[in-house]
């Protein structure tokens, strides 16, 4: 956005966030978008689940269940979960460290449409021929051998997404590594910002054996490879490692995260600093570290053989140790403090107990022994939500509700929010802890439907009950953000009241150069400490001076729609005539639009101390 739009004080237009290369804005479109991803992917759930209300039902068929199976636990990990997470990166962690943008704006909106492109390629599936039907997996031996083209959406679909994925986690690696403001060690960043560094670390190693698969399959579906065609010399169990590889780190790059905006919370509305910091940082690490030694205990029944087994069942079991450090902490943190319970702490408050369930059956599905029962049964289904879900889902809530007043300046209604986490936390245990029982009875996952008289009709009534209610949760959240979007009503820097690191010391919302000056940060909790000194800004750390920021640019949105186009064309290249065309034209787009970025003089532009002063006397005017 132009220094001039901002002065005038012109409304965000839709050409401001189609050309934005400014972090907060980008955080409001993965926001945006994993809000609708989310509500597409929770669609598919409330179908899965009137399905299996009762027994032999036909509300969908057998195929169409399959599809929706598949599209649900797609769209929610890669395309709702991530994105969201993904949204609080962008909207918080520059702030926390005190930077006026990541270190590669153009790269951030990049990774953001190539994202965005990725997900609608993969749901237009629906409308052209048939969604992927082998499972959010895709095991290689059922997607190979899937009719139609659903499967080919889901792989350059979750490529092209993937893509932007990947460079979003370098770019945060780098924001974090070399734009700390100045006193900003390692060890004074906030919990929320070491979590976000993790993370990145963890996508830049486990997105690479996935876009690997990805591209094994799609050279086998496309032009008969083989490298996964067991008739034909390939190897089926190959694609679970490459998945898994990716798949289990995957769980930690979601659940890091929501570990840093709990850990936040319970600082904030316990108004005191985070009990055992450096060992919540080396937990953190730890966690990391492990996520990728554990892979295969999703694959204990495959025939790896019982050292294999062995190995990897003792690592699992030993990444509940920096967990657990975590629950202390986070324990230790509320003990003695001065606890308010506002809608963010609740969440917090209910997802210990959730999250520690989860944790507690990943300790019975880690022993090799006991997992040949379990698997592909609803106990793995009951496992995998309270993970997901207890951790992952109720920090998006819990964020969202702490974040709001700093990414739009007003305040989401309290009331409205605690009817929302009551409605969902019920409904969220009604729908899953019924499935563990579930599942100990027999009943396997990814069925359709199952027969009268198999003692499944009470649990999977409940279950959908329950699913109900975490439906209405949501509604009503989404009733909160009409209202607080309508009355508009302005809160300042620190609307909470105890705001502890850098993101509190500037205004809601921030101003798109973030800080005038940057801030000198003296020790852990930096805004906290000048707070505690009886000062209302942070020590700057540079005289006011000029700013340079950098410029919009639609070149970003361009490079993801060519591939895009591109994908299209691979997809049909064999079946249709004008499909090389497609996909020659869709590439010429992409390599166009970044030959014009090459060659196109973009320095950004400066904001000068004279505008940065005028500011200040419009903001004591008012």
């Amino acid at each position: 956005m132009s220094t001039l739009a901002q002065k005038k004080g012109f409304g965000a237009t839709l050409w401001d966030f189609l050309t934005t290369v400014d972090h907060k804005k980008i955080a409001i479109l993965y926001l945006i978008a994993g809000g609708f991803f989310f509500l597409v992917g929770g669609l598919e759930a409330m179908f899965i689940r009137i399905q299996l209300a009762v027994p032999n039902n036909d509300f969908v068929s057998a195929g169409l269940y399959n599809e929706i199976l598949t599209m649900h636990g797609t769209t929610m990990i890669f395309l709702a979960a991530m994105p969201l997470v993904f949204a609080f990166m962008n909207a918080v962690m520059p702030l926390q460290i005190g930077a006026r943008d990541v270190a590669y704006p153009f790269v951030n909106a990049l990774g953001f449409w190539l994202f965005f492109f990725g997900g609608l390629f993969l749901n237009l599936s629906w409308f052209l021929g048939g969604a992927p039907d082998a499972g959010w997996t895709s095991y290689a031996t059922l997607s190979l051998e899937s009719p139609g083209h659903g499967i080919d959406f889901y792989a350059l679909g979750l490529q092209i997404s993937g893509a932007g994925t990947l460079i979003g986690g370098i770019n945060f690696l780098v924001t974090i590594i070399t734009m700390r403001a100045p006193g900003m060690t390692y060890m004074r960043m906030p919990l929320f910002t070491w979590t976000t560094f993790v993370t990145s670390a963890l996508i830049l190693f486990a997105f690479p054996p996935l876009t690997v698969g990805l591209f094994l399959m799609i050279f086998d579906r496309m032009f008969g490879a083989n490298f996964f065609d067991v008739s034909a010399g390939g190897n089926a169990v190959i694609w679970e490692h490459f998945f898994w590889i990716f798949g289990h780190p995957e769980v930690y790059i979601l659940v890091l995260p929501a570990f840093g905006i709990f850990s936040e919370i319970f600082a904030i509305f316990s108004r005191k600093r985070l009990f055992g910091y450096s060992s919540m940082v080396f937990a953190t690490v730890l966690i990391g570290f492990l996520g990728f030694m554990v892979w295969a205990h999703h694959m204990f029944t495959t025939g790896l053989g019982p050292i294999a087994n062995s190995i990897f069942a003792v690592a699992t079991m030993a990444i509940g140790v920096p967990t657990g450090i975590k629950i202390f902490n986070w324990l230790f943190t509320m003990w003695g403090g001065s606890v308010k319970f506002t809608t963010p702490m609740l969440y917090a408050l209910a997802f210990i107990p959730s999250f520690v369930m989860g944790g507690v059956t990943g300790v019975m599905v880690a022993s090799a022994a006991a997992d040949y029962q379990f698997h592909d049964s609803y106990f793995v289904v009951a496992h995998f939500h309270y993970v997901i879900v207890g951790g992952v889902v109720l920090a998006i809530l819990a964020g969202t509700h702490l974040y709001w007043p700093k990414m739009f300046g007003t305040m989401l209604n309290e009331t409205l929010g605690k009817i929302t986490f009551w409605l969902f936390l019920i409904g969220f245990h009604l729908t899953f802890f019924i499935q563990h029982f579930l599942g100990v009875m027999g009943m396997p996952r990814r069925v359709f439907t199952f027969l009268p008289g198999q003692g499944f009709e009470t649990g999977n009534m409940i279950s959908t009950v329950g699913a109900f209610f975490m439906a209405a949760g949501v509604i009503v959240l989404l009733i909160n953000v009409i209202i607080t979007s309508v009355k508009n009503q302005k809160v300042g820097n620190d609307p909470w009241g105890d705001g502890r690191t850098l993101e509190w010391s500037i205004p809601s919302p921030p101003p798109f150069y973030n800080f005038k000056q940057l801030p000198l940060v003296r020790g852990l909790d930096a805004y906290w400490i000048e707070k505690m000194d009886g000062k209302k800004e942070m020590t700057p750390a540079e005289p006011l001076g000029d700013i340079h920021m950098p410029n919009s640019s639609i070149t970003p949105l361009f490079i993801a729609f060519g591939l895009f186009v591109a994908a299209f064309g691979a997809m049909y290249h064999s079946e249709k005539s004008w499909g090389i065309f497609v996909l020659i034209l869709g590439f010429l787009i992409t390599l166009g639009s970044m030959f014009y970025r090459s060659v196109k003089d973009d320095h950004g532009f400066h904001i000068h101390k004279e505008e940065l002063m005028d500011e200040d006397d419009k903001g004591v005017k008012a």
